[in-house]
């Protein structure tokens, strides 16, 4: 006979707690294959496509299309194939599960799958131990912890949570995210005030408008906020003449090959800086009161869409030419404007270019992306009166600005900083000394 298996909304990643069903792409009485997407769900970063576990038959959905789900909401329920009797008096599950921990948004890469044995329970057997008041499979002595996902490694660190204690309900024993958070709630407290009840949600008043700061606007919100209150933030700026910098351009373009951006050639600037300036490229753990310094760049370009600000993250930006970075940037834009960034792609950032000149703006004192240390911006280059070689001139002049935590360094590395990219701007062959 077939055994019926739910299948949740999986850990979505970077502290994503819900996600919004936008479009089902099984019925219920559909066969679907293991890892099949089987619904749509748009997150404060992302549209996702949600691939099933398990094979079988689609017995149940969970949630209409526009229903907002949390993390570990029954998704699905699925009939699993039919067992069939294997000679030696075990049974064993067809098209059982793939084994996977869908993280992020997806169980793409999986191991091969595999047929697993399912044991008849034998008289005067000793049961399997039970842990965190769940029955599971007893604990290897040996061997790495049955731990995948590293949110649910994150969330038993900052709860004093040693996983070795635990026995998880996955597939092969895998600790689950509800497996932790179950822990958790068994665990003793100390007793609690009774909480206020909760704020009835408000109606609009003749005249206004609202809008629930929730989905992409509400992260957006939270994350702005946070930095705000966290990083005690200072922001410095310079005119730059931009002119030759846009010749080195013209002429790059004109040779042959693929098309190079100004926002490649900024990055590339950009990340020849940080060399020279690397406590800028870094980050502040508050908790042990450090400062992090990473020996990578990790990119993140501000890039505005139909459904809000995102921060698509170029990975390894140092060690690409601006034919890569121009490549790159083009990709995450598209995949930006039409939603189907992972969360991956926005999440990991050391450092952010934000070329606000697009919307016609010359200065801008962005808030840092949290939790970085530094902020580039880039206003519009536009015609203007400049001083050149002591004649009067137009030229093409841009504003550079810099927000920096003023944790991670003072004014001098951060002036020096800013006069390194504005240098290399008005000079691109000062670019030669750090290839």
């Amino acid at each position: 006979m077939a055994q019926v298996l739910e299948f949740k909304l999986p850990d979505l990643g970077e502290g994503l707690t819900e996600a919004e069903i936008v479009r089902w792409l099984v019925d219920i009485g559909d066969v679907v294959a293991i890892d099949q997407p089987v619904v749509e769900v748009e997150t404060a970063k992302a549209m996702v496509e949600v691939p099933c576990p398990y094979g079988g038959v689609v017995t149940a959905r969970f949630g209409e299309e526009g229903t907002e789900l949390p993390v570990g909401a029954p998704l699905i329920t699925v009939a699993v194939g039919e067992r069939a009797p294997s000679g030696g008096g075990a049974e064993e599950a067809r098209t059982e599960s793939s084994g996977n921990v869908l993280v992020g948004y997806g169980t793409s890469e999986a191991p091969a799958r595999r047929r697993r044995v399912r044991q008849e329970p034998v008289a005067g057997a000793a049961p399997t131990a039970a842990v965190n008041g769940r029955a599971g499979v007893p604990e290897a002595e040996d061997g790495p912890l049955p731990v995948i996902s590293p949110l649910v490694r994150r969330l038993a660190r900052q709860n004093g949570l040693d996983l070795r204690e635990l026995t998880g309900s996955g597939p092969d024993g895998l600790i689950l995210r509800a497996d932790v958070e179950y822990a958790l709630r068994a665990a003793p407290r100390p007793a609690a005030t009774e909480a206020p009840a909760p704020r009835p949600a408000a109606t609009a008043a003749p005249g206004e408008i609202r809008t629930p700061l929730k989905g992409m606007r509400g992260a957006v919100a939270d994350k702005l906020s946070r930095s705000r209150r966290e990083i005690p933030d200072a922001t410095c700026w310079v005119d730059a003449d931009a002119t030759e910098l846009m010749r080195a351009r013209t002429a790059m373009n004109t040779a042959g090959g693929p098309k190079i951006s100004l926002l490649a050639l900024l990055a590339r600037i950009c990340t020849a800086a940080l060399a020279r300036f690397p406590e800028l490229n870094s980050t502040v753990d508050a908790q042990a009161r450090e400062v992090v310094q990473f020996d990578h760049v990790h990119l993140g370009f501000a890039a505005q869409t139909d459904r809000g600000l995102v921060v698509p993250v170029v990975r390894d930006a140092h060690a690409r030419d601006a034919e890569s970075l121009s490549a790159e940037f083009a990709r995450l834009t598209e995949a930006g404007r039409t939603g189907t960034l992972t969360p991956g792609e926005l999440t990991g950032g050391t450092f952010t270019l934000n070329n606000y000149g697009v919307f016609g703006v010359d200065g801008s004192t962005p808030i840092i992306n949290h939790p970085e240390a530094a902020m580039l911006g880039v206003g519009r280059i536009v015609p203007k009166p400049w001083v050149h070689e002591g004649e009067l001139a137009v030229r093409q002049v841009v504003q550079l600005s810099l927000t920096f935590d003023h944790r991670v360094c003072d004014g001098g590395t951060a002036g020096g900083f800013l006069r390194y990219v504005a240098d290399c701007v008005e000079q691109p062959a000062v670019l030669l000394r750090t290839l």
